[in-house]
């Protein structure tokens, strides 16, 4: 998503950002702030910390809001770095940098909803450590980080088997009481709203989180004056601030780039009516995410066509190595895409297309693969020994005769692996690679369903449109 405009050859400044509504938002802030003075790419929802960092440390983004007690605990792995000098000597070999502190702490904490808690008497998190009947549901960022549950439960003597959820859903589980406590980020704007109570950590167990931003070292140098002007954001958002800016997010359906422009500009105009659903769905991004999963399958299933097809000829003749090959592209399919994607990230040390396409192009070879060995098995052995008998070679046999006769089988192998990767083409948004995932990531950091089905309906547009050119594809040879 580009902020401004690019001039020919101009340097981009690239801003990331994690998959939390305030995440999103201040990577805005820091994008629109910038943006007169450079070009600027936000590469929103990248996930979560370690996903966002290794796009930093790997020079995909070169800055992104982070929080000083998630930099201590998390990237340093050190709880006693406390300053902000402290964190700047431990990043400087790293090529990083930390700076811009913007004024506001959003700690983590554990709440339930009030009335549960006024019942059983808890307002803190020693409390809870006597109700271990209590149901959890905790983000599964917070049950796996250093500084999250795992230190907390051990600090507390907290023995509760905690269910992991999505941040963005668990504010309506326990509104509906299917869990009892969640964690929280104290500057979500849900916290009031559905009343609920925030436990006090009486042990102090969680270090502050003072928001600032983490960068790479070479960015003031590349863009002096865009850094001067971010520079200028210090200190300038306190929690009641971001809170508010979370509301309009979370509660007023208002868009990250509307929040952002709006407080930077000091305007108050809290009264203008959410987006609609059709908005939504037809909204000014539909042509570029269309563009962008058009090219991410076009693109996966012709390497996986270019690759797959020659392949399986190759295999094809020989029993044994057809079976190892087509069950390694089998056991392929069974990895989960998020695990793939982020294994991938982490061999090629980049976010971004480049491994969303080898990721989809991998997904898309077993039905290439499979369907091609099962065409050249059904051609007619007659056919075959006529092609010898007249002197053809193997070459010529399968231009003339086998793949010919193939074309149809592999041609069904290429349309199912054309709607695995439309549906798993939204899941590169999770890693920047855009695409109509970026709506749905969007909507599940939102809980905003509209928002899901914007993104979920034109890939399923996408997926019938193909359906439907290989129908016809299908038609027009038989006629032929």
């Amino acid at each position: 998503m580009l902020v401004g405009s690019l001039a020919w050859g101009q340097d981009i400044l690239r801003i990331g950002s994690k998959r939390f509504t305030e995440s999103y938002i201040l990577a805005q802030v820091l994008a629109q702030t910038a943006a007169p003075h450079a070009a600027v790419e936000v590469l929103p929802g990248l996930g979560n910390t370690a996903i966002v960092y290794a796009a930093l440390r790997a020079g995909s983004i070169d800055a992104y809001p982070e929080y000083a007690g998630t930099i201590a605990q998390e990237i340093l792995k050190d709880n006693q770095v406390a300053s902000l000098q402290a964190m700047r000597d431990r990043l400087q070999p790293l090529g990083l940098g930390v700076d811009i502190p913007l004024g506001f702490n959003d700690g983590y904490a554990l709440a339930m909803r009030a009335d549960t808690a006024g019942k059983l008497g808890i307002n803190s998190l020693a409390d809870l450590a006597r109700h271990p009947e209590l149901r959890l549901g905790l983000s599964n960022e917070f049950i796996g980080r250093a500084d999250g549950w795992g230190g907390l439960a051990r600090r507390y003597g907290l023995v509760q088997k905690p269910l992991g959820l999505d941040h963005g859903l668990a504010y309506d589980a326990v509104a509906a009481a299917q869990v009892d406590v969640i964690d929280i980020y104290t500057t979500d704007a849900k916290i009031n709203h559905l009343g609920l109570r925030v436990l006090a950590d009486d042990a102090g167990y969680f270090p502050r989180y003072d928001a600032v931003v983490l960068y790479r070292l070479d960015v003031p140098q590349r863009f002096p004056a865009a850094w001067s002007a971010m520079q200028r954001l210090a200190g300038s958002i306190d929690e009641t601030a971001m809170i508010a800016m979370n509301a309009k997010a979370e509660l007023q359906g208002s868009g990250f780039e509307a929040i952002a422009r709006e407080h930077l500009a000091g305007s108050r105009t809290g009264n203008e009516m959410p987006p609609g659903f059709w908005h939504k769905l037809l909204g000014p991004d539909l042509l570029r995410l269309t563009l962008q999963h058009l090219s991410l399958v076009l693109s996966s299933v012709g390497l996986a066509v270019l690759i797959g097809v020659p392949l399986a000829v190759l295999v094809a003749p020989h029993g044994g190595l057809r079976s190892v090959v087509l069950g390694t592209c089998g056991i392929l399919q069974t990895v989960p895409s998020l695990a793939l994607l982020a294994v991938l990230i982490s061999w090629i040390d980049r976010i971004g297309s480049v491994p969303a396409l080898i990721a989809l192009t991998l997904y898309a070879l077993l039905p290439i693969m499979r369907n091609t060995c099962t065409g050249l098995a059904e051609v007619p052995a007659g056919l075959t020994l006529a092609g010898m008998a007249l002197g053809l070679t193997r070459l010529q046999r399968l231009r003339f005769i086998e793949l010919p006769l193939s074309f149809p089988t592999i041609i069904a192998g290429v349309r199912t692996a054309t709607s695995i990767a439309v549906g798993t083409a939204t899941l590169a948004a999770f890693i920047g690679a855009g695409g109509y995932g970026e709506r749905i990531v969007t909507g599940l950091a939102l809980n905003d369903k509209e928002l899901l089905m914007a993104g979920a309906l034109p890939a399923a547009a996408l997926a019938l449109l193909f359906e439907g050119a290989f129908g016809v594809f299908g038609m027009t040879r038989q006629r032929g």
